[in-house]
């Protein structure tokens, strides 16, 4: 609790603003009580909304490269404040110290990004039909922009969109995770310094943060002041926000649900499948939309790579995640362990050989909900299989042919990530054809955890899809307008139409 108290003033967050007793942020660590905050009324929100768009109507005014300075500014908070924060998303999400730090780098990548961007926005000259004639696409600021963050990534999710939005000319809204919010109130701390420092061209309301449960964001989508929501979670709350935002025809972008999978063909190299497979599995106690959960292994190499994880799995430290060493930390919560051991059940019934899954007691962490991580070797892709467990199970199938294993990663209805592991040209470049994955992310030789900046990151089957973060995915926060310029002193009529002026 000290120990908080202490990470959040070098980060300059001031909690006395959010104090109530509506939200308590625990530490899944220990389940330790670490604040009681308030959460905001759907009328707090609407005005966290008025302000953001009264922010921008300014901000859309100054040039997007002075914009991309204000990201500059916000990048080197990051920067001197990493360590800080990184190890207050470890005390609050509970993820190993690496990976919280891994977070706030991921951070400071957006923000070089989106300052390389603002010089960036580029659009097409077109060729017009008519002599005398030019065509061109330009980009303008899109709104206030609505952004819905998960407990898994409490901070990195907000950044890649803040830092595109913000440099595109938007203002921001943000409805964190409630079991996440203080790390949020920090990086509010963090960008409300870099304000400080830009000057005024940063208008007050630029960036709004809004605590609170179910009724703030339900109240964030259904405004119609804001024209994209950018919203991260389960495939059930990503339904009701993509059904809220077509009812009012807003934007959405949503990431979900991944349930990834890997195939492992016969010329795989097996030590590097390996290691890539328990990184993917057991990362953040299986915690990520990227996780992998379905293993696909051809039949000639099953019984050498099986043994293998199975011996690795046995010996993986599990415990405080903010000790040296450990490699597996605690699921965010009772709930979790709850879903985690019904699905192992299920997968028993099903016919499923399952070693691991139960609950495990660091000294001094007898409270939180750690587990051993599962295998699970089933016969076939069960249903249990199609549903996605936020939790450290990893499902492991034979497979005949390569077409068999492609039609399997297919069949479910999530498609955030995937990859196979194969030295075989020929099957590699089959999964990443159009006959192969249907995954917004197709790796070869690589996990399917984690995606790169430079790289949109997004592909929802289920849900329409959804970009952020790299390559075009600004376009999102952006509207697109088609001029026409006329040079010539003709204005062409429909044919055997004429009058005289």
């Amino acid at each position: 609790m000290e120990t908080v108290h202490k990470l959040l003033s070098a980060l300059g967050a001031d909690l006395s603003k959010y104090q109530g007793d509506d939200i308590r942020s625990r530490t899944p660590i220990t389940g330790e009580t670490l604040a009681s905050l308030r959460a905001d009324t759907p009328q707090a929100v609407s005005e966290k909304i008025a302000r953001a768009d009264a922010a921008f109507r300014q901000w859309r005014k100054v040039p997007a490269p002075r914009r991309g300075e204000l990201v500059r500014l916000f990048g080197e908070e990051l920067r001197a404040h990493k360590d800080a924060l990184g190890r207050l998303v470890t005390m609050e999400a509970g993820k190993i110290l690496q990976e919280g730090l891994g977070e706030v780098q991921e951070m400071i990548d957006i923000c070089d990004f989106a300052v390389g961007l603002s010089r960036q926005l580029y659009g097409l000259t077109i060729a017009s039909e008519r002599p005398g004639h030019r065509m061109m696409e330009t980009w303008h600021p899109l709104g206030t922009v609505g952004v819905i963050s998960a407990f898994n990534f409490p901070v990195a999710v907000w950044s890649w969109n803040a830092a595109l939005a913000f440099v595109c000319g938007n203002s921001v809204v943000w409805k964190p995770s409630e079991k996440t919010p203080l790390t949020a109130i920090a990086v509010q701390a963090l960008f409300d310094r870099a304000m400080s420092r830009f000057g005024s061209d940063a208008p007050e309301g630029l960036s709004e943060l809004s605590v609170g449960g179910h009724e703030c964001g339900q109240a964030l989508v259904d405004d119609p002041r804001v024209p994209l929501i950018s919203a991260t979670g389960s495939t059930r709350m990503g339904r009701a926000v993509a059904q809220a935002c077509a009812q009012r025809l807003a934007r959405s972008i949503l990431e979900l649900g991944g349930n990834n999978a890997m195939i492992v063909a016969p010329s795989a190299d097996l030590e590097l499948a390996t290691r890539a497979i328990v990184f993917s599995a057991v990362g953040t106690a299986g915690q990520r939309c990227t996780t992998l959960r379905r293993l696909f292994v051809h039949e000639s190499v099953y019984d050498t790579l099986v043994p293998r994880l199975q011996k690795v799995y046995a010996s993986l430290p599990i415990g405080n995640p903010l000790e040296q060493g450990t490699l597996v930390g605690p699921l965010i919560d009772g709930a979790s362990f709850d879903a985690m051991q019904n699905a192992l059940a299920k997968a028993r019934s099903d016919g499923g050989n399952v070693t691991g899954g139960e609950r495990v007691h660091p000294g001094g962490c007898e409270n939180g909900f750690y587990v051993r991580p599962a295998l699970a070797e089933m016969p076939a892709q069960t249903a249990i299989m199609h549903h996605e467990t936020f939790a450290p199970i990893l499902y492991v199938v034979r497979y005949q042919s390569l077409e068999q294993a492609i039609a399997w990663n297919n069949e479910v209805p999530q498609g955030l990530s995937s990859s196979v592991f194969t030295n075989d040209i020929r099957e590699a470049e089959l999964f990443m054809s159009a006959s192969g994955s249907d995954c917004g992310i197709a790796n070869v030789n690589i996990g399917p955890s984690g995606a790169e900046i430079g790289g949109a990151f997004g592909g929802e089957k289920e849900t329409g899809g959804g970009r952020e973060s790299g390559s075009d995915a600004w376009k999102a926060y952006m509207r697109r307008a088609t001029n026409t310029v006329n040079y010539s002193r003709a204005l062409p009529l429909a044919q055997g139409i004429s009058f005289d002026l």
